[in-house]
């Protein structure tokens, strides 16, 4: 299984491991799945964190790269299909971010890993916590 990860449960994984559910842990460390992170949660940290929005380790481009890492996430990056689709959405959600995360699981065909319910509005296939 291919998995994207919501910035959520990324900053979960960092900082409260505990509040994955254990489904969404095990689908994660599972090395049969290939787990990704997409720019556009990296660009989401990096943003909430320069605004003073987010507590982090460090500065993120310092320790996030090295994270992902050691955990084995894959990085994935936004080509303009990911683009045009993400703007070709319906606005059922209005965060541009998650938009783009919902566009990338769709073309690429990823399970999203999200606990943002509003997401699933739009028929990409979702790990269920």
């Amino acid at each position: 299984m291919k998995l994207l990860l919501d910035t959520h449960i990324l900053l979960w994984l960092l900082n409260e491991p505990e509040a994955l559910t254990e489904a969404e842990r095990a689908a994660i460390a599972n090395t049969d799945n290939s787990a990704f992170v997409s720019a556009a949660s990296l660009w989401e940290i990096a943003i909430k964190q320069a605004a003073g929005k987010l507590k982090l380790p460090g500065p993120a481009p310092e320790w996030l790269p090295p994270f992902l890492d050691r955990t084995g996430l894959e990085p994935l990056a936004i080509d303009r299909t990911h683009a045009l689709t993400a703007g070709a959405l319906p606005a059922y959600h209005r965060d541009p971010f998650d938009r783009m995360l919902v566009a990338q699981a769709l073309v690429e065909r990823l399970f999203l890993v999200t606990r943002d319910r509003a997401l699933t509005r739009y028929g990409a296939m979702t790990l269920e916590p």
